[in-house]
C-alpha cells in the first residue's frame, strides 16, 4: 500500500462527517454504478434532469454561455462531492468543465477511474473528503453536492467544508430529499418496500434534510439560496420532471451574497 493509500485511508477514518454505515454500504454496491438496470437506475434517470438543470443555471450564473451550445461549462472547474461511480461528473465534463470528482469510499473511485478510461471522460478523481479539501485552501467554480447530504453523519460541519470550497464569484449546488411524511411514504416505503426501486435501508428518514435546514446551514457558511425546485417521480413511466413542491425530492443553487 502506497504512502498516498495510507493517508486516504487515515482521512476516512477521522473526519467526523463520514458515516462508517453508509461507507460500508456503498462499497458494497460499487461494482453496479454504471448498471442502468441495477438499484443505481434512479440515479441514472435523474442525472439525465439534474444535468440538464445544472446546465442552465450556471449559463445564468456566468452570462456569455449558451446552454444549447457543444461545450457550455469550458473554462468552469467543477467540484463533485460524494462522487459516487462517476455518474454526474462524467456528464458535467461532457458539457466542458474541468472535474475533479471526490468520494470517501475507495472502491467508488476505482469503479469511477476505469470507466473514465473507457469511456474517455476527462475527469480527476480522488479518494479524499470534502473537509480535508477545504484545508487545502483550494477553491471552485462550482461545487455539486448531490445526493450526499443525507448520508453524512455531522451535517453541519460537512456543509461548512462545503462552502469553504465556493470561489468567490462561485455557485454550489445541492440535492437530497426532504423530511416530511410524504418523504417516508414514496422515498422508502414506496420506492425500498414496495416497488422495490432500491435495496432496502438505502435510505434513513431521520437523515433526511428539510430546506430550511440546508439553508440555515449555507448561510451560516455565508452562502444564500438562489433558486429552489422540486422533482417528481412517476410511479408509473419511472421518469422525473421538475416541480413547484419540494415535499419529497428537491435541488437548490447557492452563492455568496451580491457585493
Amino acid at each position: 500500500m502506497t504512502s498516498d493509500q495510507n493517508l486516504d485511508r487515515t482521512v476516512t477514518q477521522t473526519v467526523s462527517s463520514i458515516d462508517e454505515r453508509e461507507v460500508r454500504y456503498y462499497t458494497e454496491l460499487a461494482e453496479t454504478w454504471w448498471d442502468r438496470d441495477g438499484p443505481f437506475w434512479p440515479l441514472h434517470t435523474l442525472n439525465g434532469l439534474r444535468t440538464g438543470w445544472i446546465r442552465d443555471r450556471l449559463c445564468r450564473h456566468f452570462p456569455g454561455r449558451d446552454p444549447a451550445g457543444p461545450r457550455p461549462l469550458r473554462g468552469l472547474s467543477v467540484l463533485d462531492v460524494g462522487c459516487g461511480g462517476g455518474i454526474l461528473s462524467e456528464s458535467i465534463a461532457g458539457l466542458g468543465a474541468s472535474v475533479h470528482g471526490i468520494d470517501v469510499v475507495e472502491k467508488n473511485i476505482g469503479i469511477a477511474r476505469a470507466h473514465a478510461q473507457e469511456s474517455g471522460a476527462e475527469v480527476r478523481y480522488e479518494q479524499t473528503s470534502a473537509e480535508a479539501l477545504a484545508d487545502s485552501g483550494v477553491r471552485y467554480d462550482v461545487v455539486l453536492n448531490m445526493e450526499v447530504v443525507e448520508h453524512v453523519a455531522d451535517l453541519e460541519g460537512f456543509m461548512a467544508a462545503c462552502s469553504r470550497l465556493v470561489a468567490d464569484e462561485g455557485i454550489m449546488f445541492v440535492s437530497t430529499i426532504n423530511r416530511t411524511p410524504l418523504s417516508w411514504l414514496f422515498a422508502i416505503v414506496g420506492a425500498e418496500y414496495v416497488l422495490g426501486w432500491l435495496p432496502k435501508g438505502t435510505h434513513r428518514w431521520g437523515l433526511f434534510r428539510r430546506p430550511e435546514e440546508i439553508g440555515a446551514l449555507l448561510q451560516r457558511g455565508g452562502l444564500e439560496i438562489g433558486s429552489l425546485t422540486g422533482v417528481r417521480v412517476n410511479p408509473f413511466t419511472r421518469g422525473m420532471s421538475l416541480q413547484r413542491s419540494t415535499a419529497v425530492n428537491y435541488m437548490l443553487d447557492a452563492r455568496w451574497p451580491a457585493g
